[in-house]
């Protein structure tokens, strides 16, 4: 007697999330080097926004704050400080986001998280968990913010090549912000994209116990 085999359904109808969507986000989406002279307005950002900010945060602290650079003067302002390899495609992206963590973050806890609206003093005595609480939070929402570009139908072009002291420096002086993460934003150029590289296996990743 012929035994029926059972196939599994393809991974991307195990998602709750359409196809298109899984690939708009996350399969097709690819890191962009150039973009076409196409502006990215105010209201897409605002949209991006209005989206990501309900990705969860520990005490809903939401400590990213980010600085959007247009005119040609504030990008004068970045680029020295900006890593040669990196330079070039930022000054030509259409838009450029600085993503900083606020490191005094436990000032809004009361509106925030006001069923431990207390929390706030302990922090206030702990600079050095602040921070730390501060980065970890912010590079959470990084992430989103960077799901939530593609998900406007951009491309986001994120960066870790550059000096965070010196842009601390130009852009916050007020010593109360840490610079993360540089990223380009905009619509992908045809020549966006360099080859795919690999990615871990699910077996490399995950173990059950």
């Amino acid at each position: 007697m012929a035994v029926a085999v059972v196939t599994a359904p393809p991974a991307q109808d195990l998602l709750a999330l359409d196809p298109a969507a899984q690939d708009l986000l996350f399969r097709r989406a690819r890191t962009a080097n150039t973009f076409t002279d196409e502006p990215v307005d105010d209201d897409q950002l605002r949209a991006i926004h209005d989206l990501v900010r309900y990705g969860p945060t520990a005490m809903n602290a939401q400590p990213l704050r980010v600085l959007l650079l247009r005119s040609a003067q504030a990008r004068a302002r970045l680029l020295p400080y900006v890593s040669s390899g990196n330079r070039v495609k930022t000054a030509a992206a259409p838009l450029v986001a600085v993503l900083a963590a606020d490191i005094d973050w436990h000032e809004r806890l009361p509106e925030l998280f006001p069923h431990r609206a207390q929390a706030r003093d302990g922090f206030a005595g702990d600079p050095d968990g602040r921070e730390e609480q501060a980065r970890l939070n912010a590079a959470l929402q990084i992430g989103y913010f960077l799901v939530g570009v593609r998900a406007a139908g951009l491309a986001a072009g994120p960066m870790a090549g550059f000096d965070p002291a010196g842009v601390e420096r130009e852009f916050w002086p007020d010593g109360r912000h840490r610079v993360l993460l540089l990223m380009n934003i905009g619509r992908p150029a045809a020549d966006a994209w360099r080859e795919r590289l690999p990615r871990l296996s699910y077996p490399e990743v995950v173990r059950t116990l």
